[in-house]
Parts: structure tokens; sequence; C-alpha cells
């Protein structure tokens, strides 16, 4: 009855962890540049004397759904998204170089540009700034141009580049600051093939439908773990007063 009941009990948590993975997509439905986080359950055997027969299902993350989100035009000039596979590259609060797709780029009061979470961009060489300017121009390989306050349009500048990157997937992680990071603490180098989309942004590829049921599901497999639970508590109820009648 112990090992039904810590078979029963384990299923409950891990289904927890599962839920929590759900209810994570689901809140990032609407978060800019947000990739699916993807889990499964794994079959995995309970150690211990006599025969291995009881199975232990344990959920564990298995990367990220990759696939681009829907590309949404807004016209505002700062607003990017990458096109196809790749990454920005920003300077994450601990200093390290991160990545994300959130393109909904700022200008800082003292000209440093940052993603919407306020991580600045990295350039060529560490950092853009950006001078005053009228107008500010990115293009679709990341050069930031510029035209600086009191000229002609026609004096166009160029200032820096957006460093974009594509390393393997596998290679990438996401930390607690909700960056994507290189595994082994490294940068990964420039990749001039990431090509960004000006003036629009790339919506989460969350697809809350199939969210929603996979929810359904997980609830409904709690409430059948809960319920065997109960039904071993039962039967252990029953052994008894059947011992106690003797």
């Amino acid at each position: 009855m112990d090992r039904s009941v810590y078979i029963a009990m384990t299923g409950a948590t891990q289904i927890m962890r599962a839920q929590d993975v759900v209810s994570h997509n689901l809140a990032n439905a609407s978060t800019t540049g947000f990739k699916s986080e993807l889990d499964a359950f794994r079959s995995l055997p309970v150690l211990g004397p006599g025969s291995p027969s009881r199975i232990n299902a344990v959920a564990q993350g298995i990367g990220r759904d990759e696939r681009q989100g829907t590309l949404q035009q807004t016209g505002r000039p700062l607003d990017v998204a990458v096109s196809g596979s790749g990454w920005i590259a920003v300077q994450a609060p601990d200093g390290s170089e991160a990545y994300t797709r959130a393109g909904s780029l700022q200008l800082a009061a003292d000209g440093t540009l940052t993603d919407a979470a306020g991580n600045p961009v990295i350039g060529s060489g560490g950092p853009i700034t950006v001078p005053a300017s009228t107008q500010v121009v990115i293009g679709g390989d990341g050069t930031i141009s510029s035209v600086p306050l009191g000229q002609a349009p026609s004096s166009l500048n160029q200032i820096d580049q957006i460093k974009l990157v594509n390393p393997d997937p596998s290679q990438l992680s996401k930390g607690a600051d909700g960056l994507l990071h290189m595994n082994d603490g490294s940068s990964a180098d420039a990749d001039p093939g990431v090509q960004l989309v000006s003036g629009t942004l790339e919506g989460s590829n969350v697809n809350p439908s199939e969210e929603l049921v996979r929810m359904i599901s997980l609830s409904r497999q709690y409430d059948m773990q809960v319920r065997s639970i109960k039904t071993a508590e039962d039967d252990a109820d029953d052994s008894i007063k059947l011992l106690q009648s003797d």
C-alpha cells in the first residue's frame, strides 16, 4: 500500500510541476518574442528491494518551441523583430551577455539603447549609445543610423550595429532573469545571416487554446492521482478492520 501511495503522490507532484509550465506559458501569451516552454513526462523505475515493477512519471523540461510568433507591424522606428531564427544580444543585469527576441527597444535618458526590461543592447563594442537625434533608423542587418539634432534628414550617420547571433538552440538555456544564456557561460559569435524587420514586433508563439486543453487534461490526471491515494487509504482501513475482527 505504501508503495502505491508513494507512486500516486509522486504523480500528483509531477503533474503540478507540469501545470506550472502551462500557467507560465499562458501568462506570457501576449509577451513580445516569448517562446513557449515545452515539457514531457519521463518514465523512471522505482528502485529498491523486490521486483522493479513500479514506474514513476517525472515531468521534465525539454526546451522551447522555436517556431516564430506572428509578426505585428507597429510603425515605431525602434521596434524590431528577428526574421526567422536568431537572437538580439543584450547585457544581462549581472553584466554577462544574454539574448532575447523581445524587440521593443527603448532609448534611456542617457541615450543607451535598451530592451523593454532596461537591459542595454550590445553593439560591435559593447552597449549601444545613441546621441541626441531627430530620427533613428534600424536596418535589416542591425545597423543603427541617426540624424543628429539640428541637421538635415539627408545627414544620416551610422552609429553602431546591433549584435545578432544564431547559436544552436541546444546551447542556450533560460536564466532567472528571463533571458537566454549560453550553457557554458561564453558569448555567441555574431551571425551576419540574422535579419531584422523594423517597425515590427514578434508576438508570443504560445497557442492559448492548446495550453488550456492541456491544463484541463492535467487537472483530470491530478484528480485521478488523488483518488488513487484515497483508494489506497480505504484499502488500508479495510485491512485493519479485517485484522481486528480476527
